[in-house]
């Protein structure tokens, strides 16, 4: 809403200069959010451009956050899969105003003007930056984010769950992620209410997408100062050039920026301040004009530098973080997160023949993904499917029966990649009989050969005999 504006005649600052009472009389100006801390341009991007701060929590905070918000996540899942992808424009997005705020901090570096902390942050490490929104788009292929649960309700609403909960995660710590927080933050939300094994491998990338929004805000708001500074600057230069030729006439100037109305902001007024204490008593007016514009808003120039410190510190933080965020993601062993977050692993650990935890690292994902697409057909969740391979399992070590077809039935590898597979197919429920059927027809070779290598393998590792994975590729059609 714009301001409302008031033509009424005013006290002068100076009632014995009659000129200025002439010319300040009827000049329009705000009644109304004079100092108000955005610009107008600012209120259109409103709270899309908002740096992610939150309240600042510790990781017991983080963690009770984390539950609660478990419990107000709604989800959905095939029905917002024909939802436009939401990521993918806004990283485009993202990038532009980056590169638009780069050059507008580099531009003022090049005319030797003073840029504030953050923006050297911000300036020095752009590189990194451009680096980050390549392998972000890298690894976030056209459509990529349709296969992820969607939020139904709340700010995040057609997004996915996992890139709301890094928001949330990357708000409420202003920007710092590291190896605990995360794991807590995880974890204590699983507690609630499980993640999928796809949303585990999208935390990296969810992160990075949530680092660099968090870097365009941050970034918007740098420029926008940059800009309202670089728009005091012009006035004051006015001034200053006026000062040294005719003193009288400064109070003209004055008077044609009052008339421009250029939003009094924080950046606005800091900069004009600053610049005009101590230029000598043709500039006073000026000074005294502003003291009392402040002084109707129950403000004065040392709140001004005080919020204006407050915001470029802030700035500074929340920049800082996110960079060493953006690091810890490229440094981290991704690997390693996923299969310790992941329930799914979990409830496979409790393999009836004790093999499963022997495996190697790709064997034990190869098991882990065909969880998930045996639960991607049926009606139950990824752990539930997890935990039916293994009750197969183990009631087949409970049947009675011995030697090497016993042995391979007590492990849940038999009900995920070999024989056993359609009983647990049946027991996830409808949606497998034609799905599988056509993947079988179509690949039926690859798959037994890819599956039989696996079990093999898997066995060698855990101490079973050669005649034994002899008898696995050869009935593992």
């Amino acid at each position: 809403m714009r301001p409302i504006m008031s033509s009424v005649v005013r006290p002068c600052p100076l009632p014995c200069n009659p000129v200025a009472i002439h010319l300040f009389a009827r000049v329009p100006f705000p009644l109304t959010k004079l100092l108000d801390r955005r610009s107008d341009n600012d209120e259109r991007k409103g709270l899309d451009e908002q740096p992610l701060r939150a309240e600042l929590f510790s990781v017991s905070q983080l963690e009770e956050h984390a539950k609660a918000l478990a419990g107000w996540h709604d989800v959905g899942d095939a029905a917002h899969r024909r939802e436009p992808d939401q990521l993918l424009p806004r990283l485009r997005a993202n990038e532009k105003l980056l590169r638009e705020a780069y050059e507008v901090v580099a531009d003022a570096v090049k005319r030797g003007r003073r840029i504030t902390p953050a923006a050297e942050w911000f300036l020095d490490n752009y590189h990194l930056v451009e680096e980050q929104i390549r392998t972000a788009r890298r690894h976030l292929p056209k459509g990529y984010s349709r296969e992820l649960p969607r939020l139904t309700t709340g700010p995040s609403i057609g997004r996915p769950r996992v890139y709301g909960i890094a928001l949330e995660l990357i708000a409420h710590a202003d920007g710092r992620v590291d190896g605990d927080s995360l794991r807590a933050f995880v974890a204590a939300y699983q507690s609630v209410r499980p993640l999928r094994l796809g949303e585990l491998w999208a935390i990296p990338i969810m992160l990075r997408l949530a680092l660099l929004e968090n870097l365009r805000r941050v970034a918007f708001h740098i420029m926008t100062a940059r800009r309202e500074r670089e728009r005091a600057e012009f006035w004051v230069e006015r001034m200053l050039e006026v000062s040294t030729t005719a003193p009288a006439k400064v109070v003209l100037v004055l008077a044609e920026m009052v008339r421009e109305n250029p939003p009094l902001t924080i950046p606005f007024v800091a900069e004009f301040a600053s610049r005009l204490q101590g230029q000598g008593p043709a500039l006073v007016f000026a000074v005294t004009w502003l003291e009392q514009r402040l002084a109707e808003q129950g403000r004065t120039i040392e709140q001004v530098f005080q919020q204006a410190s407050q915001d470029q510190a802030a700035h500074q933080v929340s920049i800082g973080n996110s960079i060493g965020s953006l690091r810890f993601l490229g440094a981290a062993e991704w690997r390693d997160f996923v299969e310790l977050m992941s329930v799914v692993d979990q409830a496979l650990r409790a393999d009836p023949a004790g093999i499963y935890t022997h495996m190697d690292f790709a064997t034990r994902d190869y098991y882990r993904h065909a969880v998930e697409r045996v639960a991607k057909r049926g009606r139950l969740s990824e752990y539930d499917v997890a935990r039916k391979a293994v009750e197969l399992a183990a009631n087949a070590s409970t049947n009675g029966q011995s030697g090497s077809i016993a042995d391979r039935q007590r492990h849940v590898g038999y009900f995920l990649v070999d024989k056993g597979r359609r009983s647990l197919e049946r027991a996830a429920g409808p949606g497998h009989r034609r799905f599988f059927r056509v993947a079988r027809s179509d690949d039926r070779e690859n798959r037994v050969e890819k599956r039989s290598e696996h079990f093999v393998a898997g066995r060698e590792r855990c101490g079973g005999s050669r005649q034994d994975r002899g008898l696995i590729l050869n009935e593992g059609g």
